[in-house]
């Protein structure tokens, strides 16, 4: 007999938000497609090797940390000050090992360094300078604060000092230039391993215009990121204080653990439900131990993208 082969599949998310049809040229859309498909293909490329959930998702993210069309890494938001502040957190669901940093200014790639305090230190989440201190004891480069800037992330900073406010999300900024101005700016990735095993990765750029060292839910376990063997893998993006606030990613896996929801009813459960009421727009991506897929969202659009265990690739931006 023929062993049986082990599902295994991977999903990713650029952001969910007001993502507007009539805003997109048909070569923004193509670019921001091809960036997804780029991120998916990298972490789905070593699960086919016999790679870990936990190497393909920072993998997946790394690609969309890259890219100046996503809210992390690159393309981050600017903070009050003009700089970029970024947070990032990931999961292993074999043995609920987590890993995480908060307002990060000079780390490339926040994910890597969420994967490093997860191996190599005793702690789950590492903050500001503290964070940074550590990844240079770990050999990481030092990233100048002009490698994020964009002229987009600017003038989306002035346009909301101009208006005198602070955005909890890109979805208080009029409508600019750029077709996801509305959008929430999160990406993260969730994978399932030829061994069955689970795992989750969040990264952002935060929120534009944000003071006082404001956190969101990206790099608290089990608010923006879970996983869990035998049950989930979760990354969420949104309004962060409302998903903080929700335990949006926690609750989802217990629903899935005490009541045997299946993971599309226990993300529609949450996303369509007390997180709505409460003003948290947003969605979240879910992948259950046996490779099912859902991408929940309560929201316009969400960027997205997978490769099922058929080895389907899809991209879409646009709810349906």
């Amino acid at each position: 007999m023929q062993p049986t082969q082990i599902p295994f599949a991977i999903a990713i998310h650029g952001g969910a938000g007001t993502i507007l049809p009539e805003h997109m040229s048909a070569e923004l859309q193509a670019a921001i497609e091809q960036d997804l498909a780029n991120a998916v293909k990298a972490g789905h490329a070593i699960l086919t090797q016999g790679g870990l959930a936990v190497d393909a998702v920072v993998a997946a993210v790394k690609v969309l940390e890259d890219s100046p069309h996503f809210n992390a890494g690159k393309g981050s938001v600017l903070t009050h000050k003009e700089m970029v502040e970024m947070d990032a957190s990931i999961m292993d669901g074999r043995n609920s090992e987590a890993g995480a940093v908060a307002c990060v200014r000079h780390i490339k790639n926040p994910i890597t360094l969420a994967y490093d305090v997860m191996l190599h230190s005793q702690h789950v989440l590492l903050f500001g300078e503290g964070a940074e201190e550590f990844a240079f004891s770990r050999g990481y480069d030092f990233t100048e604060q002009d490698y994020f800037f964009t002229d987009r992330r600017y003038d989306q900073l002035m346009a909301i000092k101009e208006q005198g406010g602070v955005a909890l999300s890109e979805a208080n900024y009029s409508q600019g230039s750029y077709p996801d101005d509305g959008k929430h700016g999160t990406v993260g990735a969730v994978a399932l391993d030829q061994l069955g095993n689970l795992a989750a990765a969040t990264s952002t750029g935060g929120i534009t215009n944000k003071r006082y060292g404001r956190v969101g839910d990206s790099p608290i376990i089990g608010a923006g990121t879970f996983a869990e063997n035998g049950n989930v893998a979760l990354s969420a993006t949104g309004v962060g204080e409302c998903f903080l606030r929700k335990a949006v990613t926690a609750d989802i896996a217990a629903r899935m653990r005490y009541l045997q929801e299946d993971v599309s009813v226990a993300c529609e459960n949450v996303i369509q439900g007390e997180l709505k009421q409460i003003g948290g727009e947003g969605g979240v991506i879910g992948l259950d131990a046996q490779g099912k897929v859902h991408f929940a969202m309560n929201s316009t659009g969400m960027y997205r993208a997978s490769i099922d265990t058929n080895g389907l690739l899809q991209v879409k931006i646009y709810a349906e």
